[in-house]
């Protein structure tokens, strides 16, 4: 990394699906204005996307490598204030969000070629006055220098809980047992890798958000944030 890259500092929240990442960094960006955010599993999302519709194989590394660096990708906001996801000018939000493209992503999130195709993608966020990155491996692995790294955690039957209300709000059919199944096989592919696994850095601070109100969470990460003087 360059001298100038080096001095931009970086707060990556790490963890599973359903532990609250989403909202820790919404709250980020309003309390570090300015900031940019990095969704790196997104990321791995739009690549699965694309690849359904260009027809590669999602077993292909080497297809998917090459596909990778010529994503055309937007993350935009709504009027509404809700972030709006763009691939090849298609608005693919609902789509990149859905428990299918989820566990597309998580697939070719373990395949090394994929993994580092996008690693120089995901540096390039890094620009002044600084970078909020939500993901699995952003303090361990794209951001081992960040300032701040937060690892947020849940019972698998909670985060299960939390999706299905989150589907049925978008009218989404959903069974309970389904999603907590989901959600156990993924954490084990996400953990399991041989690439980049799914564990909180060794400087991490850990938040386990299973019984802990929103409000909670946001003051906890307040006090980290304070104790960086960052705010």
């Amino acid at each position: 990394m360059s001298q100038a890259g080096s001095v931009i500092p970086v707060v990556t929240v790490d963890g599973p699906s359903g532990v609250g990442k989403g909202m820790v960094t919404r709250a980020l960006t309003a309390r570090l204005p300015g900031w940019h955010l990095l969704d790196s599993g997104a990321l791995y999302r739009l690549l699965a996307v694309a690849a359904q519709q260009t027809g590669i194989d999602l077993a292909d590394a080497a297809a998917l490598a090459s596909l990778a660096p010529n994503l055309d990708i937007r993350f935009l906001e709504s009027e509404e204030k809700q972030e709006l996801i763009i691939l090849n000018n298609q608005d693919v939000t609902r789509l990149v969000r859905t428990e299918t493209t989820g566990g597309m992503a998580s697939r070719i999130a373990s395949i090394p070629e994929v993994r580092a195709a996008l690693f120089d993608r995901q540096r390039a966020f890094r620009r002044a006055p600084g970078l909020i990155g939500d993901g699995r491996d952003m303090g361990t692995v794209v951001f081992p220098d960040a300032i701040l790294k937060i690892f947020l955690e849940a019972s698998a039957d909670e985060r299960a809980r939390r999706r299905f209300n989150q589907l049925r709000e978008l009218g989404v059919n959903a069974r309970l047992d389904d999603l907590r199944t989901e959600i156990i096989q993924r954490d084990e592919r996400d953990r399991g890798r041989a690439v980049a696994p799914l564990v909180p850095a060794s400087d991490a601070v850990t938040i386990d958000t299973t019984s802990l109100p929103p409000a909670e969470v946001l003051a906890k990460v307040d006090e980290l944030l304070k104790s960086r003087g960052l705010i």
